[in-house]
């Protein structure tokens, strides 16, 4: 297998190894980001405040749908940093043949299912009936766009596995120029395309997440050199299966408790009317930014700990945690410092409206405040995950988005604190959940969780 692009991080300098790893990411991810964003810019500013509600009161359909599968995504991850740490590339090559073929499957069998129950979700979710039918063309085409999106995320996670996480972020700046060009083309129609408004922002997605799969498909087969044709990706591995749901499964379902979460607190801000919801949405898109580089730290974590366990270098881990914390704290308060400074401005690139940024800047004021917790769980969430204990991270999951978040935002939502309420509750919940996960890790638990066992002579062909 050539991995020219691969990285070991078995030795090194781990800072070096984390920013070099983090960065590329934390740009593909800010590009990932950029397509939503961008559909709401247009949409808020040029479409109105029902459109750009109708945008974004769909999401927590779109991550319910996708959440299981992402927990086979994260232990794509686990598996191939692990298979890669210990140069096993017999095992290394089916597991990437394996995830293809499963995710993909996946992927067709979501878009349809979500296709077909996106009304009664919007009506579960108690979608103001202002918005409901825009809201339910925008996702309907999105759903049709699921399938390109578990392709390139499959790629993505073999990839991070292997320590390349430069390459998927070519291939999603040229799928996020793509939409940024195809937006205001398709939403009030320039030839060759009719106006469609709302129905245009999202298939400008769709046709995004196309070009981004199709590139990192090409570059896994011509260029890593994965697979000797494009057969070999499409191979079931039972006993692989197994093992990957095994550890998918608890981190699916953690994913899949906190979309269901997200829908118990998105009725309750639908129930305060399109004003707090087209308000949230915005906020929420803020947000995506500002957790972007706690996330992308999270990832190299999981990679570096994967690598270091498969390789019986244990002892690398405290300090792949103390370089991680410092980074990603301190640019999550700095994201912080600006969204309690300067939310209005943040906002206005999304509206003018004036309710509708009074309701932002309240949700960022109180959400930022949880930000820097955030960011410290997520780097704790990346060791258990690069050690394949996904079990510990549901039950903190569990604990603090059901025992502490939905309770306090259905209590508060209740009271004098109206819509308030439920951006306090919400920002209760990142700390509760850090103190957990950081108590399992302090145990130490997590350490008998090695997936794999190191070959004695490294194979040449997979050497970094």
């Amino acid at each position: 297998m050539d991995t020219k692009s691969a990285r070991d991080f078995t030795t090194g300098s781990i800072p070096r190894h984390l920013i070099s790893f983090a960065t590329p990411m934390l740009i593909g991810n800010a590009l990932q980001a950029a397509y939503n964003t961008v559909d709401s810019i247009w949409v808020g500013r040029f479409l109105g405040p029902n459109s750009l509600a109708a945008v974004s009161v769909g999401f927590p359909i779109i991550f319910a749908l996708v959440a299981l599968v992402t927990g086979l995504t994260i232990a794509t991850t686990a598996l191939v940093s692990q298979y890669y740490g210990a140069r096993d590339d017999q095992q290394l090559k089916a597991t990437i043949a394996n995830a293809m073929t499963v995710l993909t499957a996946a992927g067709v069998v979501l878009a349809i299912i979500g296709y077909m129950v996106r009304w009664p979700m919007l009506r579960l979710l108690k979608a103001p009936a202002d918005i409901i039918e825009e809201a339910a063309v925008y996702l309907g085409i999105y759903m049709l766009g699921l399938l390109p999106t578990f392709v390139y995320n499959v790629c993505s996670s073999i990839l991070r596995g292997l320590g390349d996480s430069r390459s998927p972020v070519t291939f999603l700046a040229i799928a996020t120029i793509t939409n940024i060009v195809l937006d205001p083309l398709m939403i009030f129609g320039v030839w060759p395309f009719p106006p469609m408004g709302v129905a245009g922002a999202a298939w400008a997605t769709v046709f995004s997440q196309v070009l981004s799969a199709v590139f990192a498909v090409i570059h896994m087969v011509r260029r890593l050199g994965v697979a000797n044709s494009w057969r070999d990706l499409v191979k079931f591995d039972a006993k692989l299966t197994s093992l990957t749901v095994r550890i998918g499964l608890p981190a699916g379902a953690q994913q899949m408790l906190v979309s269901l979460g997200m829908m118990l607190v998105m009725s309750t801000v639908n129930s305060f009317g399109s004003v707090a919801v087209a308000g949230s949405g915005s906020g929420s898109r803020i947000e995506q930014f500002a957790f972007m580089p706690s996330m992308s730290v999270s990832l190299a974590v999981t990679a570096l700990v994967g690598q270091n366990i498969g390789a019986a270098k244990q002892e690398r881990v405290p300090e792949i945690v103390k370089w991680a914390l410092i980074l990603s704290c301190s640019i999550s308060g700095a994201a912080m410092l600006a969204a309690q400074l300067i939310p209005r401005t943040l906002l206005s690139m999304f509206t003018s409206d004036a309710a509708v940024l009074a309701a932002g800047a309240d949700y960022l004021k109180w959400l930022s405040l949880a930000w820097i917790p955030f960011a410290a769980n997520f780097t704790m969430t990346g060791v258990l995950r690069g050690a394949g204990d996904t079990v510990a991270t549901l039950f903190t999951t569990v604990f603090a988005l059901w025992l502490v978040r939905v309770p306090l935002v259905r209590i508060l939502a209740s009271t004098s604190l109206g819509v308030t309420g439920v951006w306090m509750g919400m920002a209760a919940s990142p700390i509760a959940a850090f103190a957990a996960t950081y108590a399992y890790y302090r145990s130490g638990r997590w350490k008998g969780r090695r997936l794999v066992q190191s070959v004695p002579a490294a194979d040449p062909d997979i050497t970094a």
